[in-house]
């Protein structure tokens, strides 16, 4: 198998970058992508006790295990699996079981912070950072977490006000000027995804040709 194409994809809470990855993993025939989410790759907080781990900064650049991240994509980009982690937000912790995850043609890696560290942008072949009004990435943040995290409106309130929005404007704003494209409005820009996915499949062809020579 020709090295796969490592495309990071970042963007600021609720702008929108999860629906990207996922719509370019729905266009792309399942056997030639995999998706992996930085989400999974936060620290492990086993030897924190539950109230500590509800105080973890989970919008800052140490809170996620970066160097296992980044060996697991050394290890997919050379043609082997890994078991990938899995992330536990009702316990704010790692699961104890992981995911075996394949090597495929194309590697989406997704995440708030996936531009920020300059190993993981150096692996990519394509940066994309999604641009989205604060305004709109706070009702979204709102709404996920509390249907699919549980938690309540002001606790959402003020770790948006206290520390996601303060993380947001020093860490991840500033990684926008790594991106090779930006896409405004996240998974709503149907031209935009079109022309990635179409960018994607003319990659996957041409390797797939290179395989056969």
């Amino acid at each position: 198998m020709q090295r796969p194409v490592l495309i990071g994809i970042a963007g600021g809470t609720g702008s929108g970058k999860t629906s990207v990855a996922r719509e370019l993993t729905r266009s792309i025939p399942p056997e030639n992508i995999v998706l992996i989410e930085q989400d999974n790759y936060y620290k492990d907080q086993t030897h924190l006790t539950m109230e500590q781990r509800i105080l973890t900064n989970y919008d800052h650049p140490h809170a996620f295990d970066t160097d296992l991240l980044y060996d697991h994509l050394q290890i997919l980009l050379g043609g082997q699996a890994i078991e990938k982690p899995i992330y536990n937000f009702s316990e704010h912790n790692r699961a104890s079981y992981t995911e075996t995850v394949e090597p495929k043609q194309v590697i989406i890696l997704e995440g708030i912070l996936v531009l920020e560290d300059e190993r993981l942008r150096d692996l990519m072949d394509i940066k994309i950072f999604v641009d989205t009004d604060a305004d709109v990435r706070i009702i979204r943040r709102l709404l996920r977490d509390i249907k699919e995290r549980g938690r309540t409106i002001e606790s959402v309130i003020e770790q948006y006000m206290g520390i996601v929005r303060p993380m947001h404007m020093q860490f991840i704003e500033p990684t926008k000027k790594y991106a090779d494209l930006i896409v405004p409005e996240g998974g709503k820009n149907q031209v935009a995804i079109d022309i990635l996915t179409a960018k994607v499949n003319e990659i996957v062809h041409q390797n797939m040709v290179e395989t056969v020579k």
